[in-house]
């Protein structure tokens, strides 16, 4: 494994895509970029679930990873979602990231056509031996279909360039089993699970509800990493209920561009299939920031 990907350790924030009139809002994306900056954390990863990137044109997802990694100059790293169900959009997309700058790629397992463990290692494999930045192995079985299983988790640690896992499972018998299988940097894929998966030794989250409070998220790593224990527990246990409703009340992305335009940060733009919340969860979403103190009441 790169030792690099260590440097991943962390928050990793997945970008929401901001629209507005229908375009990608390159100005509002620049100042997301800036807040995760100024919150010092460690790494963006545009374009990926959260970012809408089944929505997004081929055009508009290279244009993301080369605005992403331009705003970013360097103060933070880019792991920009490159995967696709077609082994040949990945490598395109992956080889484009890579020449753009970006420190590494965020790659979805192939989803809808359910390859074998075979098949998911090939993919794999042939993205390895493409480029020369870390990938990020994302499996999260509950959109694609199909779970990589942690013994092709295991061969694919083997590979070139195939530094970390993105566990999304929801699996924490999975996670120990990759954790005790290979030296991969474990990323939790679950907010409410990244204090437990920190302490069978994951060693970071790709984040959504680091959108909106990334400082918090940071206390958390930054309390267990000084082996506070009642201090990270206390952080989760403020934590959860936000964390609860970026994935209870509806499909990510649509609660946490919810929640970022009841914040004043972004239009709550999104492209069919996705919908608004309804009033009532929009409701309950936001007496959740009023709760936490995101809101006022009034």
């Amino acid at each position: 494994m790169p030792t690099r990907a260590e440097s991943f350790a962390g928050l990793s924030v997945a970008l929401i895509t901001p629209f507005r009139d229908g375009q990608v809002d390159v100005a509002a994306l620049r100042q997301q970029i800036e807040f995760q900056i100024e919150a010092g954390t460690t790494c963006i990863c545009p374009v990926g679930t959260t970012g809408e990137s089944p929505t997004l044109s081929h055009a508009e997802h290279e244009r993301v990873i080369a605005v992403a990694v331009e705003a970013a100059a360097g103060r933070i790293k880019v792991m920009p979602g490159t995967g696709s169900n077609s082994t040949a959009e990945a490598l395109r997309l992956t080889r484009w990231a890579a020449k753009t700058g970006a420190d590494a790629a965020l790659v979805v397992a192939p989803y809808y056509n359910k390859p074998t463990q075979e098949g998911f290692y090939q993919h794999f494999k042939a993205l390895a031996e493409a480029v020369d930045i870390p990938i990020c192995v994302y499996n999260i079985p509950g959109r694609t279909g199909k779970n990589i299983e942690p013994e092709t988790i295991a061969r694919m640690a083997e590979l070139p360039n195939i530094a970390m896992v993105k566990e999304a499972t929801g699996s924490m018998d999975q996670a120990s089993q990759i954790v005790a299988l290979t030296d991969l940097t474990v990323l939790s894929g679950d907010d409410s699970l990244t204090l437990p998966l920190l302490a069978i030794g994951a060693r970071g989250v790709i984040s959504v509800v680091g959108n909106i409070v990334p400082r918090d998220m940071i206390a958390l790593f930054a309390a267990f990493e000084a082996g506070k224990l009642a201090e990270a527990q206390a952080w989760h246990k403020r934590l959860f209920p936000l964390c609860r409703d970026m994935l209870g009340l509806a499909t990510n992305p649509i609660p946490i561009k919810a929640a970022m335009k009841l914040l004043g940060r972004d239009t709550g733009e999104l492209r069919l299939p996705m919908t608004p919340l309804s009033a009532a969860d929009e409701a309950r979403l936001r007496k959740t920031l009023v709760t936490y103190g995101l809101l006022s009441s009034g």
